[in-house]
């Protein structure tokens, strides 16, 4: 027997919870190191076979809180393992070490876990429960919010063999799960069971596939099946057939079902579809890249992904049953949902589907919800109030700060105010303090980065004060003071406190990204802002790049925002007077050209397919 097999880790005197204790044993004592899952996998070719993650594991290393975040949970390396180990559920309990340390709370996840609070929310949720119902379709969040007309045809097809159908409208909270918060994802996922199952319900008919894992391995009593098993069982809705070539992508997180892989192509076949495989479909599927949220830590490794899937598509289209595959993999390559071909078949295989996208897909899903409280009379119904969420509505407060900016406006305007906000009179009270207005205004600037003061209203009182020219001149010079000094109080003076703070993985690339490009970083994330302001100026303290290379990239590529919001600003009060000057028409569009790099950006990267320095 080789030695190194019998190199088998003790972690029982690691201080991680009994989840990962057992998995790190698990892959320490059976992995073989046989490359085949490195082979497959970007993420474990950057870090190395399981077993030397496993044996090298530190709870208490930033490296080892942030990688497991990099892995998208996909189980491919499950799927190919000859030992029948699975990494991908060691890396979940990893991540879910580091949120309990504390560690794991990274900004970057804010908008998905936005995305799934909304979607447990009394606002969103919605249950219908018939006489006799002991079934219910649950949608989904994304399905719902994309399709929902299609949505409605699906379950009015049900209930024509399911009388007796109810309707959840939820969310399963599988983003949570795997972000390690399993404890939230716990009792939250729990109470939308126990109600379930206390109402008499005994089966789950889902549409999104990560559903159908949450619903399988948590869902107790509840039996799950998909709605494609169920047409495969009960026909197509819709008798239309067409012809033609198209590839299969199987959602990695059912790769280990193949009843579902049979039905969706099952469906396909009896629409007239010549399916193709690709060389990794079914139990060998690869993730689209939305696997894990590992696009907000990682675009690298999602990106990879999807470029696999592109070039083994040969260019036929992408048919899919998950409503997050179809819309990751439909920037990369033509991709259609099944759901789409059975309801809208040849405005989907020319690719012209109405599918919408946000923000109209939460007015959809706030539609869909009107709809089935008017369609489904059930003996029980309810909106959803349980909730974990402490925070204050943030959306709420965004409202307030905006409605009280347009009731100052208003009262400006009405209370016959506007003579004191005449650009000549405050360039007059500005003369008599010729000097000093400027120096308080660029000190201010100038503090700004290192207190984590926003710097956008500041620009925006620069350029009512001082005008186009100046207030630029002043602006640039003291963003550039501000942000150099933060750069040096994170090199020289607060170095350790802002490690803590900076622990997200996508901090280490930053790092990584700086060793091999140098100022070409400091100016790509300045132009395409990727990071927090204030943030990336302690950020790039830490790296090694050479303060004048940092400072001067800052100063030039800074210099394009700053024109267009302080042009912009500066005609603010002619605006707020009722007139439309050209200055505040230049500095519109030089904002929408300065908005527009990033969206140019992404879209050349996903044309010529190759990923972003960071």
């Amino acid at each position: 027997m080789i030695k190194e097999r019998l190199n088998i880790r003790d972690v029982s005197n690691l201080n991680i919870n009994d989840g990962l204790k057992e998995q790190l044993h698990i892959v320490s004592s059976k992995c073989i190191k046989c490359k085949l899952c490195e082979k497959e996998c970007a993420f474990l070719k950057k870090y190395g076979k399981p077993k030397d993650i496993a044996d090298s594991y530190d709870p208490d290393s930033k490296f080892y809180q942030g990688l497991p975040f990099e892995c998208s949970l996909c189980q491919l390396c499950a799927a190919v393992c000859p030992a029948k180990i699975n990494p991908a559920l060691m890396f979940l309990q990893m991540r879910a070490e580091t949120v309990k340390r504390g560690n794991g709370e990274y900004p970057e996840h804010n908008t998905i876990i936005g995305y799934e609070k909304r979607g447990t929310s009394k606002r969103y949720t919605f249950y219908s429960l018939p006489e006799s119902c002991d079934t219910v379709f649950f949608p989904g969040c994304t399905l719902s919010g994309t399709r929902p007309d299609k949505v409605k045809k699906l379950f009015d097809y049900m209930r024509k063999i399911i009388p007796s159908i109810g309707i959840v409208m939820d969310c399963c909270t599988k983003p949570s799960h795997d972000l390690g918060r399993l404890e939230y994802f716990d009792q939250m996922f729990s109470e939308m069971r126990d109600y379930l199952i206390a109402n008499g319900i005994r089966n789950v008919i889902v549409a999104c596939p990560n559903c159908y894992k949450v619903f399988k391995n948590y869902g107790k009593e509840l039996s799950v099946s998909t709605i494609y098993e169920f047409i495969s069982t009960h026909g197509i809705p819709i008798g239309k057939k067409s012809n033609g070539e198209v590839s299969v992508h199987d959602s990695c997180a059912v790769r280990f079902e193949e009843s579902i892989h049979l039905a969706v192509r099952e469906i396909l076949k009896n629409i007239g579809m010549n399916i193709v495989e690709m060389p990794h479909s079914k139990k060998k599927t690869v993730c689209c890249g939305e696997g894990g949220s590992v696009g907000f830590i990682s675009q690298e490794f999602a990106k990879t992904w999807g470029l696999i899937r592109k070039s083994e598509a040969y260019g036929k289209r992408l048919i899919t049953y998950c409503a997050g595959c179809a819309n990751f993999l439909g920037s990369l390559t033509p991709t259609s949902h099944i759901i789409d071909l059975i309801f809208d078949l040849e405005d989907s295989i020319s690719g012209k589907a109405k599918v919408s996208k946000p923000p109209f897909t939460y007015i959809n899903r706030l539609k869909l919800k009107k709809h089935f409280k008017k369609d489904v009379k059930g003996v029980l119904t309810r909106e959803r109030e349980f909730s974990l969420d402490k925070e204050k509505n943030k959306n709420l407060k965004r409202f307030a700060l905006l409605s009280i900016l347009i009731i100052a406006i208003l009262a400006v305007r009405y209370l016959g105010l506007t003579s004191y906000f005449d650009k000549d009179r405050l360039h007059e009270l500005l003369k008599g303090h010729s000097l000093i207005a400027p120096l308080i205004y660029m000190l201010i600037y100038t503090l700004a980065p290192s207190l984590f003061l926003p710097g956008l209203p500041i620009t925006i009182v620069g350029g009512i004060l001082f005008g186009p020219f100046w207030g630029v001149i002043y602006t640039i010079t003291s963003a550039t003071a501000g942000a150099c000094l933060a750069f040096l109080i994170s090199r020289y003076i607060a170095r350790d406190w802002i490690e803590k703070k900076l622990k997200s993985p996508r901090w280490r690339k930053l790092d990584e990204a700086v060793e091999r490009h140098g100022w070409k970083i400091v100016a790509f994330t300045r132009l395409i802002p990727l990071f927090p302001f204030n943030l990336l100026n302690y950020a790039f303290g830490l790296t090694k790049i050479k303060f004048s290379h940092y400072a001067i990239a800052t100063f030039i590529c800074m210099l394009p925002a700053c024109i267009a919001f302080i042009v912009f600003s500066s005609s603010l009060l002619d605006l707020l007077r009722g007139k439309v000057s050209m200055k505040f028409i230049i500095g519109l569009g030089l904002i929408l050209v300065v908005s527009l790099i990033p969206i140019i950006y992404n879209r050349y990267k996903s044309k010529k397919g190759i990923a972003g320095p960071l």
